[in-house]
């Protein structure tokens, strides 16, 4: 509501309203095809088909849910996903502020060359091969600690928090040297509780990396019972498919259908089942990040200062 004291002019009114309304349109052109996976995850095989514009089901099932839950492992898929997830976040958080604060310091030898090779990496790296090589001689290979020892030093993490720590006061550190606090008190005490919001951005691009992340899973993990989730959403997607393109399935469902039989996966329409492991998929990010969202502009730009 306007002041009483501010005089809010006819032109001023109306740009008040047009801001409005493009803010609510873009708002709408955001959420909407989330809508849409949301509404075709749970359509009916006979509404499916007629689904267009429109933000309501005129009939809800939950098959498609019922069935990713029932014929597939989800729950194990979940634990080993939220293991990389979370020690793997962990971990990165770890190794780039302790990386980042030891670089921070201008009396560090070979500061300058550590520096270059870390940003060295952004541009070229090994590739496939000497990196698998090198993790099998590690014993990493068809174990958890794949998908978290690897990742762990993200180069790009370490430039964005050095920059960050540089912007705090010197002064602050000096006066903890001189109380007689080590590095290490003096990190955990001061550098880490000021540098909440660029640890906040740091975990977000971790946590969404290791979220999305599968080619990893599918060239290191072998075991069934290791498999993340992208992994298993992956197979799921790929048998729908298989399955539309087989010419020998399709004439298998039609010989259990003239005997009365209707398996699950036949009677399921596919773009549900795809919607549905969609969700799945990004449900998690999509709750988590309005809880960081507010770190994220202020850590990137506060990390953006000084080089």
């Amino acid at each position: 509501m306007a002041s009483p004291l501010v005089r809010v002019t006819p032109a001023g009114r109306a740009f008040d309203i047009a801001n409005y309304l493009l803010l609510g349109l873009f708002a709408l052109s955001v959420l909407y095809p989330f809508w849409t996976v949301v509404i075709t995850s749970l359509a009916s095989p006979t509404s499916l088909p007629s689904l267009g514009l429109h933000i309501w089901n005129d009939e809800w099932r939950t098959e498609a849910w019922m069935f990713v839950f029932r014929e597939n492992d989800v729950g194990t898929a979940y634990l080993n996903t939220l293991h990389r997830v979370v020690f793997g976040t962990t971990l990165t958080l770890f190794v780039s502020f302790c990386a980042a604060y030891a670089l921070s310091k201008r009396n560090l030898p070979g500061r300058a060359v550590i520096t270059f090779l870390l940003v060295f990496t952004l541009f070229f790296q090994g590739g496939l091969i000497p990196t698998y090589l090198l993790v099998r001689n590690l014993g990493l290979i068809n174990s958890r600690w794949v998908l978290v020892i690897p990742p762990a030093i993200a180069a790009f993490s370490i430039i964005i928090t050095r920059n960050f720590i540089m912007t705090i006061d010197q002064a602050m550190e000096d006066s903890a040297v001189i109380d007689g606090a080590g590095y290490w008190r003096i990190m955990f005490s001061i550098f880490i509780p000021l540098s909440r919001p660029v640890l906040a951005v740091i975990a977000l691009w971790t946590v969404v990396q290791h979220w999305n992340a599968w080619f990893d899973g599918l060239i290191y993990i072998t075991d069934r019972d290791k498999r993340i989730l992208q992994l298993l959403l992956r197979d799921i997607v790929e048998r729908l498919q298989a399955f539309q393109n087989d010419e020998s399935m399709q004439r298998l469902v039609e010989d259990l259908r003239r005997q009365g039989i209707e398996p699950d996966w036949a009677r399921i329409p596919h773009r549900t089942i795809q919607a549905a492991t969609t969700l799945i998929t990004i449900g998690p990010v999509v709750l988590l990040y309005p809880f960081i969202q507010k770190y994220f502009v202020k850590g990137v730009m506060l990390g953006s200062l000084k080089g």
